[in-house]
């Protein structure tokens, strides 16, 4: 396989590879499923927040004073619904202050094309880190339709952050949002002709939710 492009990072960690072969496993049920994504989503979200700017301030331990860190800038958390739910958990358990908001993108079966059906998003301003989370990154349709919205709503630092990318999605992206990071478990090996990733691991939604 090709060296992922730069805006791509392949996150590699023993256990988020034994939980993506889980979640590629057709057998596994929805509920190991769902707490497998919710296991790979915390892993992701560790290192999406590597970087980011802390301040310092003083605290009082039992003992002494000492100096302390905190996040200099405020998160909000959007999946893009429905399966970018089973993400959100994974976020908030390091970031539990974080906001979360709401996209719901979904796909035309004929045409492939995202089309929108709900949004509910928190204000957003140039000191709002946004966490779009979604399992997929096929097409890439679904994720440019979610992040060109945010950004009409004020968003100017994103991240977009799923399990599985096909490297159609990770070109469409880096096409129409080239300052965007994303950070994924792996990266497969194409699409097929129904626009579904291979290997991938099947309609994510229907398996986190059991329909």
């Amino acid at each position: 396989m090709p060296l992922p492009p730069l805006m791509l990072t392949v996150v590699d960690h023993p256990l988020l590879r034994r939980d993506l072969t889980i979640l590629r496993d057709r057998t596994t049920p929805h509920g190991q499923f769902r707490r497998t994504v919710n296991d790979a989503a915390a892993i992701l979200a560790y290192e999406a927040l590597r970087d980011l700017p802390l301040v310092e301030r003083s605290i009082e331990t039992p003992l002494e004073e000492t100096t302390g860190y905190y996040f200099q800038d405020e998160f909000v958390v959007v999946p893009v619904l429905r399966a970018g739910l089973g993400l959100v958990d994974g976020f908030v358990r390091f970031v539990p202050e974080a906001r979360v908001g709401h996209v719901g993108m979904e796909r035309d079966e004929a045409t492939h094309e995202p089309r929108d059906y709900y949004a509910k998003i928190p204000p957003l301003d140039e000191r709002t880190i946004v966490f779009v989370v979604d399992p997929m990154l096929a097409t890439g349709g679904s994720a440019d339709a979610a992040i060109s919205f945010l950004k009409e709503r004020g968003a100017t630092r994103l991240r977009f952050v799923c399990l599985v990318a096909a490297p159609e999605g990770v070109r469409h992206l880096e096409a129409r949002h080239p300052e965007i990071d994303i950070f994924a478990a792996t990266l497969d090996r194409e699409l097929d002709q129904n626009a579904y990733i291979r290997p991938g691991l099947g309609d994510a939604g229907d398996r986190i939710f059991g329909t």
